[in-house]
């Protein structure tokens, strides 16, 4: 038996789509959720037109960016953290903490900013969060947070805008 035929088999042949994700390269048949507004249901050339190439994978086409390689993992100004597909708000930076993962980490979302929906791209079920109103996904919610709320929001970083408080 081959070893193609022997991962297939397995099930495994689904790796090497979600290892691309993982490396921040999109794959065309996913897509974000839908947007609840209608203002923001835009076309793929339009949200191409809108973000940058890095900023559309993850948003638009649900990739990952790599680890360790958003700025805002360092970002500990007081502040907003908003959606950089269309603006919302999206969390405060009171509730950003560093969870070691190497993606912007949260415990808690601002008030009807998120959405959510079941996601087995690694096989493992996850729930996927996005955008309530774009749709632009933004990451993975796990329960192995801090208190009071025990979530880890673990964000991709170019989902994100960030406005200081200061501003």
């Amino acid at each position: 038996m081959s070893r193609r035929i022997l991962l297939t088999t397995l099930g495994i042949g689904a790796v090497p789509p979600a290892l691309a994700a993982l490396l921040g390269r999109a794959r065309p048949a996913d897509a974000a959720s839908p947007a609840s507004d209608p203002a923001w249901r835009l076309s793929d050339s339009a949200w191409r037109e809108r973000l940058s190439p890095e900023s559309y994978a993850v948003l638009r086409r649900e990739a990952t960016e790599a680890p360790f390689s958003s700025a805002l993992n360092q970002e500990k100004r007081p502040g907003t953290y908003l959606c950089a597909g269309c603006g919302l708000p999206l969390f405060s930076s009171q509730a950003k903490y560093d969870s070691g993962t190497g993606w912007p980490s949260f415990f808690a979302a601002l008030p009807e900013s998120i959405g959510s929906k079941r996601d087995f791209k690694l096989i493992v079920p996850r729930t996927e969060y996005h955008c309530r109103r774009c749709g632009g996904h933004q990451g993975h919610v796990f329960n192995d947070g801090p208190r009071p709320t025990g979530k880890r929001y673990c964000n991709n970083g170019v989902a994100l805008t960030f406005i200081p408080s200061d501003s």
